[in-house]
């Protein structure tokens, strides 16, 4: 079985580290415990050059660095344009078999807005066109509406969006074959809509910085040995076959999981905004509706509903962000970091904590920790729903951070060292 991300970005994004290069990408996938990369960004010409001089092509469509780490050129797009008098904003994550069908797609994207602009460029383009153009470059490049249901960019959200992949794609609906649930839902609750149950749900970490809390915090899990192919790879996305399912956060971290208004602090849930007729109490302005309110307007499956073909899905939090939490210090901190170093030189890297080590091996290395481990893996932890454009929070019980066990608190414990690092000097 392999691990894939196939939706980053490069430093080449707005609000990306900038010292993000394919060797910091290839070092921090291997410690997540990711097989394949997407690349990102590769509508830029400044990332696609870097792209050509650091990948190398063997014609399986999977490109790989020296060391033979593999990757999948990827790129992600926002189109923006009127359709039924409303102004749609959506964004789609493309994937391509080769550099010489990038340049194609690039050259003719080029025409309909700036890509050195952004490395997720702006497109003039109305979803039906941009399926016909690139379809019609090659059948092999996979289009899926990324991140579906978030209010301002997803194909189905509340402020831009859709109501059906139908009403958006039109007659090229049946040239899309996946879906990206987005870190505010899950395969659980896109299962409530029957309309969706041909498409692949596949998820993703939409990454804009290679932090091990940041790239692969949602994955596929594909039932592949190491010689597979592009072809593989699309034909699993395609048809579900070799496709075993996903590593979702929980819905509830996502940054847009309940309704609210950031501005105000104003969090609620779908039965609170409806008794607020969905305006802000604070400021009198609309509410932005998340993700758990929209899919119970769409929905006509109850809660809960599990289709026949489901595929497997694992809810976990990443490592770092339960290192942060139970010793009270920075992700971004050394303390962190020194922490996490310690448990991934031992154990190999963090899926294999996270999914596989066993409790008992854990529990010697942290006291106390490995029972968080075992929450975690038992999607027995609390999360304080995000909202408006802001992360959900980790609430940790008493009975959460500690077991009868534990010996050692989580005062005593904690790391004295504070300060806070650049990416730069993660790496080195």
């Amino acid at each position: 079985m392999i691990f894939c991300d196939l939706h980053i970005h490069s430093r080449y994004s707005r609000a990306t580290s900038k010292d993000l290069n394919l060797e910091k990408l290839e070092r921090f996938a291997r410690i997540k415990g990711l097989d394949v990369l997407g690349t990102g960004d590769f509508t830029h010409p400044l990332w696609l050059e870097e792209l050509k001089k650091g990948l190398f092509e063997d014609g399986t469509g999977i490109l790989k660095t020296k060391s033979g780490f593999r990757f999948v050129l990827q790129t992600e797009v926002s189109l923006v344009y009127y359709d039924k008098n409303k102004l749609r904003k959506v964004h789609l994550v493309v994937l391509a078999p080769d550099f010489k069908t990038v340049e194609e797609i690039n050259r003719r994207l080029s025409r309909f807005g700036s890509l050195e602009s952004d490395g997720r460029p702006t497109l003039s383009l109305d979803a039906v066109s941009f399926v016909s153009l690139l379809k019609d470059i090659d059948d092999k490049i996979e289009i899926i509406p990324a991140h579906i249901w978030t209010p301002w960019f997803g194909m189905l959200g509340s402020k831009s969006g859709f109501d059906s992949l139908e009403e958006a794609f039109k007659d090229k609906v049946t040239q899309i074959y996946a879906l990206e649930t987005g870190l505010s839902s899950d395969p659980l609750m896109n299962w409530r809509l029957s309309s969706l149950d041909r498409f692949t749900l596949v998820s993703n970490s939409d990454a804009h910085s290679a932090w091990p809390w940041r790239l692969g915090r949602e994955a596929n899990m594909i039932d592949f040995e190491s010689g597979f192919t592009y072809d593989d790879l699309i034909n699993a996305i395609r048809t579900g076959e070799h496709f075993i399912g996903t590593i979702e956060v929980d819905p509830s971290y996502g940054k847009y999981h309940f309704d609210g208004h950031r501005n105000c602090n104003i969090s609620l849930s779908p039965e609170e905004s409806k008794k607020h007729n969905n305006i802000c109490p604070v400021c009198g302005k609309p509410l932005t509706i998340g993700v758990l309110n929209r899919v119970e307007s769409l929905a006509d499956r109850p809660e809960g509903f599990v289709p026949e073909n489901a595929k497997v899905f694992k809810r976990l939090l990443p490592l770092m962000e339960l290192i942060s939490h139970f010793y009270k210090i920075s992700m971004a901190s050394k303390g962190s970091w020194n922490i996490y170093s310690r448990m991934i030189n031992k154990f190999g890297n963090e899926f294999k904590i996270l999914l596989d080590v066993d409790i008992k091996d854990l529990e010697p290395e942290l006291k106390g920790f490995a029972h968080l481990i075992k929450l975690n893996r038992e999607q027995r932890l609390e999360v304080k729903p995000g909202f408006d454009g802001v992360y959900g929070e980790l609430i940790l019980k008493s009975e959460d951070a500690n077991n009868e066990n534990t010996e050692t608190s989580n005062e005593e414990s904690k790391p004295k060292l504070r300060k806070n690092l650049s990416l730069k000097d993660f790496f080195n």
